[in-house]
C-alpha cells in the first residue's frame, strides 16, 4: 500500500495532474467541514482549500508556476460558472424588472463605497501607490478584479488576495450586519452580498436561500462589468 501510494505521488508531483487533484481534494475536505458544521460562515470551504494548499505546497516543496500548471483547468472555469449565474436568475426575471432602478442604484452606490472606502484607509495607512491600485477593484469577482489590477499598475496576486479576504470577510459578517440592521428580504441581502463579497459572498448567499443567490449573481456579474469599464477610466483621469 506504502510502495503504491509512492509511485502515485511521484507521477502525480511530475505532472500537471497534481494541482488539479490538490485543488479539487482540498475543496473536498472543505466542502465536508462546512457540511458538519451547517454551513456556518466562518467554515468556509474556500478558506479551509486554501489553508490546506498552502500547506500541501510548503510540505512539499511544490512552487507556485507548478501548481498553477494543474489548477488552471479550475481557473478556466470560473467564467463558465459565473455566466451560468444566469440560469436561476430567469426565474426571478419579474422581481429583478419590478426593482431594476432600485437595483441600479444599489449597485453604483454599493461599488463606488466598497472602492472608496478600502482606498480612503489604504491612503490613511500610509500604503504605496502600487498597493492602493491593487486594492480599488477588491470586491469585483476575483479574474475581473486582477485584470483590472493589472490594467491600472497594480499587482494582480496582491488584488487576488484582498479579493479572497473581502469574499471571506463578507460571507461571515454580513449576516450579523443584516441582523442589526433588520434586513431581512432576500432580495437584498443577495444583491448586497454580491456587490461587496462576489463569488464567495454568493456562494453564501446560494446556501441559505435561493432567491438570495440568484441576485447575488445578477450583482456579481454587473459590478464585475461597470468596474472593468469605469475603474480604469477614474484612475487614468485622476493620476493623469
Amino acid at each position: 500500500m506504502t510502495q503504491e501510494f509512492f509511485q502515485l505521488w511521484v507521477y502525480l508531483s511530475a505532472s500537471p495532474l497534481f494541482g488539479l487533484t490538490a485543488t479539487l481534494a482540498a475543496y473536498s475536505v472543505g466542502l465536508e467541514l462546512a457540511r458538519r458544521f451547517r454551513f456556518h460562515a466562518a467554515v468556509n470551504p474556500v478558506v479551509v482549500a486554501v489553508a490546506i494548499l498552502v500547506i500541501v505546497l510548503q510540505l512539499t516543496g511544490v512552487d507556485y508556476p507548478r501548481y498553477f500548471d494543474g489548477a488552471q483547468f479550475v481557473h478556466f472555469m470560473l467564467g463558465p460558472a459565473t455566466v451560468a449565474l444566469a440560469v436561476p436568475l430567469l426565474a426571478h426575471l419579474p422581481t429583478l424588472k419590478r426593482y431594476r432602478w432600485s437595483v441600479l442604484v444599489a449597485l453604483l452606490m454599493g461599488g463606488a463605497s466598497s472602492a472608496l472606502s478600502a482606498v480612503g484607509i489604504a491612503w490613511a495607512l500610509g500604503a504605496s501607490q502600487q498597493t492602493i491600485l491593487s486594492i480599488v477593484p477588491k470586491s469585483v469577482t476575483a479574474p475581473i478584479a486582477m485584470g483590472i489590477s493589472e490594467q491600472i499598475g497594480g499587482n494582480p496576486a496582491l488584488t487576488a488576495v484582498y479579493c479572497i479576504s473581502t469574499g471571506v470577510l463578507g460571507a461571515v459578517l454580513a449576516q450579523y450586519v443584516f441582523r442589526a440592521a433588520r434586513i431581512h428580504s432576500w432580495l437584498a441581502q443577495g444583491f448586497t452580498l454580491g456587490v461587496v463579497a462576489h463569488g464567495i459572498g454568493t456562494a453564501r448567499a446560494f446556501q441559505q436561500n435561493a432567491e438570495a443567490g440568484a441576485f447575488a449573481g445578477l450583482a456579481l456579474g454587473l459590478h464585475g462589468l461597470i468596474a472593468a469599464v469605469v475603474i480604469p477610466v477614474i484612475v487614468a483621469v485622476i493620476m493623469d
